[in-house]
């Protein structure tokens, strides 16, 4: 069983940028394909982005297309948000999450992180 802590939140102003990581342990990380989801308050949890397990395929959501990118390093068991210029209606608490299946299987993600908070002001 994989256990995932993120860190990197904060807040930023309206065209900013923060860079969330997210640590895994326990598991075979490149086994997992992992995947980013943010959830606002008082609305669902949604998908941001995901990578395979090599790295070497990618999914984005078209809501943060060209703003966001994710990577992973299976070397040091780590995978990255990079978020570029924010808006406000990114503010969402940000979670990392592990997938034993396809990496865009958005509701087949079987482990998941307690969340950083992403607070984006006007």
């Amino acid at each position: 069983q994989v256990q995932l802590v993120e860190s990197g939140g904060g807040s930023v102003q309206a065209g900013g940028s923060l860079r969330l990581s997210c640590a895994a342990s326990g598991g075979t990380f490149s086994s997992y394909g992992m995947g980013w989801f943010r959830q606002a308050p008082g609305k669902e949890r949604e998908f941001v982005g995901a990578l395979s397990r090599s790295g070497a395929s990618a999914a984005i959501a078209d809501s943060v297309k060209g703003r966001f990118t994710i990577s992973r390093d299976n070397a040091k068991n780590t995978v990255t948000l990079q978020m570029n210029s924010l808006k406000p209606e990114d503010t969402a608490v940000y979670y990392c999450a592990a997938s034993r299946g396809s990496f865009l299987a958005t509701t087949g993600y079987n482990y998941w992180g307690q969340g950083t908070q992403v607070t984006v002001s006007s």
